[in-house]
């Protein structure tokens, strides 16, 4: 065998053996970032708090992003094993803490905590397979991670609805079963986990860029408070967002100079010299805030405008799954046959663009099966290019540079949904508020006395709690949807140009050929 052949060569069945393992650990953290969506109706409602129910999501998204850089590095001096099942556990605790929480404050901490073991689950799944899998052969494996986030894509919102259209399960209220059942399946991957990942470790010394971690962590929350927080709070040109705006380019280039000086950067910044590298972390950065976009306001307008309950949210999502599993599976397979990749995220990005531009379309009365058809395009396009980015860039590093490269990539994506989560929550908060106001003007100029049938002070209430819909007369519910359904017409429009900027720019994508086994660098001693 060649000196540049991998010391160890997994056969099919071992692949699919430690596949299994992180599979299990992915689709824990893939099903958390879904499983809130249909359940943040009933949570803000306990906990009556509308204003904030964006940060259910974002604070997980924050620390699961602003931590997946770093376990790139932990895993490459303790191992790969142990860093995965330390994330496992870490998810856990947050998870249990999460379905014990007794107000607002204390569910978006715990969510905090389960995005910081999230963030290994997704980021080393992607590196352990750049250890054990050539780049040519990475399709057939990758496309079933595609299939794991399209399963979770639609079982997250099931779950979710199905747990929180119920007031109890044996005794506990029913949404905090949503985080409770992720204890049996996080157990079932720690013991896989434990028996087959025997994966590579490095034999070099490495040191870890506490300090550079610090700066980008720093950086990453001041941006998302900004944008989420104080922005739709006190407005964008308060002295309290333009501090946080302010901080965040500074923290930015402190991070930038420091990079360019630490031994072992946590983001190296030759890495930006690789092309594909560049153009990679951009458009996995738009597929995030897309994707998050897409998938959280969907529900939020089939329970909302459509008066589906949660459960029957989550299933109407069904179609979007279907969208993502099948071109996931499609897209892999053919890129192992044919060594070609480069069309599917072009393809991809335009397909589920024109889903989102069809979303904007959508009406009190649109029915189902026109909606399955735009969330059928948008999971399609979803299942062309989420994996084969990562399979571009994987192909296009080296084996040593397989976990910072993989991991840097996977944080540009989770930052895309959580910039993507928050700017598009505020956009709904902000027109909400809008058409609520123009919308009453003029009811109260063509039937007066249905106008003067709610307060102001109701009109408020709407925005935090949008339980109160169903109790308001027909004529003012009518109001309500439409102020809501303009809303969410501007959250799609300003997500499809931006998708549609991630296919333009994958035309400049330089194709390089796939790599085989036997042509990679060596692969690390195994633990």
């Amino acid at each position: 065998m060649p000196d540049t052949a991998p010391k160890k060569v997994f056969t099919h069945r071992e692949i699919l053996v430690i596949l299994s393992g992180l599979m299990t650990g992915m689709l824990l953290a893939a099903l958390d970032q879904t499983i809130v969506s249909t359940a943040l109706k009933s949570i803000v409602e306990d906990f009556n708090g509308l204003s904030h129910y964006t940060w259910v999501v974002t604070a997980y998204l924050l620390t699961s992003t602003a931590s997946t850089p770093l376990y790139g590095k932990i895993s490459d001096i303790y191992g790969r094993r142990p860093v995965f099942q330390f994330a496992i556990v870490t998810f856990l605790l947050g998870s249990f803490l999460a379905g014990a929480s007794q107000n607002m404050t204390q569910l978006i901490a715990t969510r905090a905590l389960q995005g910081l073991g999230a963030g290994g689950l997704m980021a080393l799944t992607f590196v352990i397979i750049g250890d054990i899998v050539s780049p040519r052969e990475r399709g057939r494996y990758q496309g079933y991670f595609g299939a794991v986030w399209g399963l979770s894509s639609v079982a997250g919102p099931l779950l979710g609805g199905f747990f929180s259209d119920h007031n109890t399960i044996l005794g506990i209220t029913g949404w905090r079963w949503i985080f409770y059942i992720n204890l049996p399946f996080g157990i079932a991957a720690l013991l896989i986990t434990s028996a087959v990942l025997h994966l590579p470790k490095s034999d070099r010394k490495h040191t870890i860029d506490y300090f550079g971690a610090l700066l980008i962590v720093l950086s990453v929350s001041a941006l998302l408070l900004a944008i989420s927080y104080t922005g739709p709070t006190f407005g964008w040109t308060d002295v309290k967002t333009l501090i946080l705006f302010i901080l965040f380019v500074v923290l930015t280039g402190a991070f930038i100079v420091w990079e360019g000086r630490a031994v072992e950067p946590i983001l190296p910044l030759v890495l930006f010299k690789n092309h594909t590298f560049s153009l990679t972390s951009i458009v996995s950065f738009i597929v995030g805030a897309g994707m998050f976009g897409a998938i959280i306001m969907l529900p939020l307008y089939l329970q909302v405008v459509k008066g589906d309950s949660a459960t029957s949210a989550g299933l109407k999502l069904i179609p979007l799954m279907l969208g993502i599993v099948s071109m996931s599976i499609f897209s892999g397979k053919r890129i192992s046959q044919t060594g070609h990749y480069k069309i599917y995220p072009i393809v991809g990005l335009s397909v589920m663009s024109v889903g989102l531009l069809l979303m904007s379309t959508l009406t009190t009365t649109t029915s189902f099966p026109v909606l399955a058809i735009f969330a059928i395009l948008v999971g399609a396009g979803l299942g062309l290019s989420m994996q084969t980015i990562v399979i571009a860039l994987q192909n296009s590093i080296e084996a040593r540079d397989m976990g910072v490269g993989v991991s840097a990539n996977t944080f540009f994506r989770s930052l895309g949904g959580s910039v993507g989560t928050a700017v598009f929550g505020s956009i709904l908060g902000a027109r909400l508020a809008t058409n609520l106001s123009s919308g009453f003007a003029d009811l109260a100029k063509s039937n007066p006395q249905a106008a003067a049938s709610i307060t102001p002070q109701q009109i408020d209430g709407l925005k935090e709690n949008t339980a109160l819909i169903s109790t308001l007369p027909p004529v003012v519910k009518e109001t309500v949807l439409n102020a809501f359904v303009n809303s969410f017409h501007v959250v799609f429009l300003s997500a499809a140009p931006i998708l549609a900027l991630g296919a333009l720019l994958m035309l400049t994508l330089k194709e390089l050929p796939m790599r085989h086994a036997g042509e990679q660098a060596p692969a690390p001693t195994l633990e």
